[in-house]
């Protein structure tokens, strides 16, 4: 009965410390998107990195002066990616579209991806994947 009681107070205190830590420092994190802005940009897919535990879309803008700009949009695994209809072939290097996503805070190009949309206007939603259907 002792050793049942010291640990059901040591499994309270590490769930109450667990709990006090709050979603800041969980493993996926998005702490570092600014989630009051949006941007939107226009460009050529350059790669298009379908792995765990995130993927990334890098997409090339052409800046104003001639120069690129790779900006990384950061997306769920290939397993969410999938049931939102998103497959790695569905978006090929060389591909035109507008993406919209959260930017970092620091200001790097970089940003979540929200919705992005192909010059044929096929829209990949990547949030999708995460509705019970």
């Amino acid at each position: 009965m002792k050793y049942m009681l010291r640990s059901l107070a040591i499994g309270c205190v590490m769930a109450a410390a667990a709990w006090s830590v709050g979603p800041a420092s969980a493993h996926h994190s998005s702490y570092m998107f600014d989630h009051n802005k949006t941007i939107t940009i226009s460009g050529v897919v350059k790669q298009f990195q379908y792995t765990n535990p995130h993927s990334w879309l890098i997409v090339e803008k052409k800046n104003p002066d001639g120069t690129l700009t790779a900006w990384g949009f950061e997306a769920e695994g290939p397993s969410t990616l999938m049931r939102a209809g998103i497959h790695k072939s569905d978006l090929k290097p060389g591909m035109k579209i507008t993406i919209s996503g959260h930017p970092m805070k620091d200001g790097r190009p970089a940003a979540t991806w929200m919705t992005a949309k192909d010059d044929n206007g096929k829209v990949f939603n990547p949030r999708a994947g995460f509705k019970i259907k």
